[in-house]
């Protein structure tokens, strides 16, 4: 019989190597089943991503489309604003003549009962003494025409100069009265048609209006947000903008200022080397100082009834002294400053003197989009004070955030 040998209990062969060799393969089988489902999870989580990056997306492009229809909405509004305030203007207007008129009809109504009264005390007394035939005292005084009343009856003829004289006021008087009633009827139909118009207008700006709000509260959180986010990178690059032309329009007088200073060296220089020098200079110097007079006083007015006004709120068709809209700002900031503008921007922009761009001085009249819908007041470093559109206030801001139209120096 051959030998039997048991077989040897090697380490992996022990309990404790079992175990171990178990957790090894068990922690494995966990490690691989963890990168699948993480890999599975990966690709789970992908499409949510490039969702929310869509969904981001499109509250952008809506957020984006909903900004350019309310801006439109907001500039229509403008124009229907500058209509209603021009219609305003035209109404108040007829008001004033209407009553005026109205005035005067009541005035020539009283002078023709006067005269009444007083042909009808001599036609009284005609009555009485039967000379002039007439049959009653109210014939005369509600006959179309009294003096081919006196005519039928033959009395003409016998009239006193004093009753001839009462016969002509009354006949004047009351043509006077008449013509007078008819002017104030007329006025008054006129008064009527402009007031329709007001209240047309009126309607156009309100349903504007009403439009942009529906549409503002269509936007969700994220549109919104997203929306609030555009208008503060657009402010920071108006800003920015405006930075940018102070800088360069201060790097541009400091240069025209050392020019300035040369030219009136030279000049000395010049006249200081003899007559002679001084003629072949041209007897130039250096060119006079800008006025500082009226106009800086009066821009300084301007400018300071503009600050004390930050804040107020924007109200269409409003002149102040509580809200203002954008030309009812700029025409009582000149008021204050003892000058009289236009009240509707189309009229602002004919008057004063015009000024380029790279001209503006504080105080200047500037003005946005081809249909001059909106002026504000410049304030110099490239901003404005202006009253900028219902829902917002009285604020200082840069000339470029609007399409730019034109300036205008008043006075």
């Amino acid at each position: 019989m051959g030998s039997h040998r048991k077989p040897r209990v090697g380490i992996l062969e022990s309990p404790a190597a079992r175990r171990s060799a178990v957790g090894v393969g068990a922690a494995a089988l966990a490690s691989a089943s963890l990168l699948t489902q993480t890999a599975h999870a990966d690709d789970e989580d992908t499409p949510a991503i490039e969702e929310q990056r869509e969904r981001a997306g499109e509250a952008r492009e809506r957020a984006l489309e909903v900004r350019e229809r309310v801006d439109a909405l907001y500039q229509e509004a403008g124009v229907a604003t500058q209509r209603y305030n021009e219609a305003r203007e035209a109404t108040d207007a007829q008001q004033e003549r209407a009553d005026e008129l109205m005035t005067r009809a009541a005035e020539a109504t009283e002078a023709a009962n006067d005269a009444r009264r007083v042909l009808g005390t001599y036609a009284a007394a005609q009555y009485r003494t039967g000379s002039g035939g007439l049959s009653d005292t109210a014939a005369l005084l509600f006959a179309p025409d009294p003096r081919s009343l006196f005519s039928t009856e033959h009395t003409l003829d016998r009239l006193s100069a004093a009753q001839n004289q009462a016969l002509d006021d009354f006949t004047e008087r009351r043509e006077q009265a008449a013509a007078q009633r008819d002017e104030a009827n007329a006025a008054l139909a006129e008064l009527e048609t402009h007031e329709a118009g007001l209240a047309s207008q009126k309607e156009t700006v309100q349903g504007k209006l009403a439009e942009a709000r529906a549409l503002m509260e269509q936007l969700t959180a994220e549109e919104e947000a997203e929306l609030a986010e555009l208008e503060r990178l657009e402010r920071e690059e108006a800003e920015r903008r405006a930075e940018q032309a102070r800088q360069e329009r201060e790097e541009r007088e400091r240069a025209e200022a050392a020019e300035a200073a040369e030219a009136a060296e030279a000049a000395e220089a010049g006249a200081s080397g003899g007559g002679e020098a001084g003629e072949e200079s041209g007897g130039q110097s250096a060119p006079p100082p800008a006025s500082g007079g009226s106009g800086t006083s009066q821009a300084q007015a301007v400018l300071a009834y503009a600050e004390a006004q930050l804040g107020k709120p924007y109200v269409w068709g409003a002149t102040g002294p509580n809200s203002f809209d954008c030309s009812g700002l700029t025409q009582a900031a000149w008021r204050a400053a003892g000058v009289e503008i236009p009240r509707v921007t189309w009229d602002q922009v004919n008057i004063g003197t015009q000024v380029s761009r790279d001209a503006l001085q504080p105080g200047d009249l500037v003005f946005f989009y081809d249909d001059i819908s909106h002026v504000g007041l410049y304030a110099g470093g490239g901003q404005m004070i202006h009253a900028p559109r219902p829902g917002e206030a009285v604020r200082y801001e840069s000339i470029d955030t609007m399409p730019w139209h034109s300036a205008v120096r008043p006075g």
